[in-house]
């Protein structure tokens, strides 16, 4: 019997030794809505533009990521083990449903050893699922902010961090360097706003 198990991705460039857990943007309904909205740093979408081009030869497991993720909860045997300190889920792809965040939930509390960072502008899912479920401590929330320009100082609900993109150069920026030499978004600190400025 073949089992599909999740593909993790190695991290490289500027998540070089930063393994990652993604899904597709390609076919993700919310993500194809907002990459419509011209004002949305969805507009500029990286993820889709390299999965239609360099990076066209990890759409099917991204694709079947996105299925095994957002269908059904995975039970605990199936889930990876996580041999890295730090762990990003989302650097391709958003939260597709309730299922999609609860598995990476469980994969957090399966690897307590690992700190897990997602990015999501999904507040409506958090906000559902978290006012009514503890959010384990090796999980750091960070809300990527749609609105370019428009540095958000306060996390929603639930979140640690807001993530910020700006078209120009200006002082606040802090997001400059490869995240394995920073970790500003992969460690409790007092820092909540980080910025980069759009490549």
């Amino acid at each position: 019997m073949n089992i599909e198990t999740l593909h993790l991705t190695k991290g490289s460039g500027k998540l070089e030794l930063i393994n990652s857990l993604n899904t597709l943007t390609l076919t993700n309904p919310y993500c194809i809505k907002q990459a419509k909205v011209k004002s949305s740093i969805c507009s500029k979408c990286y993820s889709m533009k390299s999965l239609k081009s360099f990076r066209k030869n990890m759409v099917n497991v991204l694709d079947r990521n996105s299925r095994l993720l957002s269908t059904s909860i995975i039970q605990s045997s199936l889930l990876p083990t996580i041999f890295q300190t730090y762990f990003r889920f989302s650097s391709h792809g958003e939260l597709i449903n309730e299922n999609h965040l609860i598995n990476l939930v469980n994969i957090t509390k399966k690897n307590k050893h690992c700190t897990f960072t997602l990015w999501t502008k999904r507040t409506d899912l958090i906000f559902r699922y978290f006012d009514n479920n503890k959010k384990p401590k090796n999980l750091i929330l960070i809300f990527s902010n749609s609105l370019l320009d428009r540095p958000l100082k306060k996390p929603p609900k639930h979140f640690d961090k807001t993530f910020n993109n700006v078209t120009e150069k200006i002082p606040e920026i802090n997001c400059h360097s490869k995240c394995k030499d920073c970790l500003l978004c992969y460690t409790k600190n007092k820092v909540t706003t980080i910025i980069e400025k759009v490549k």
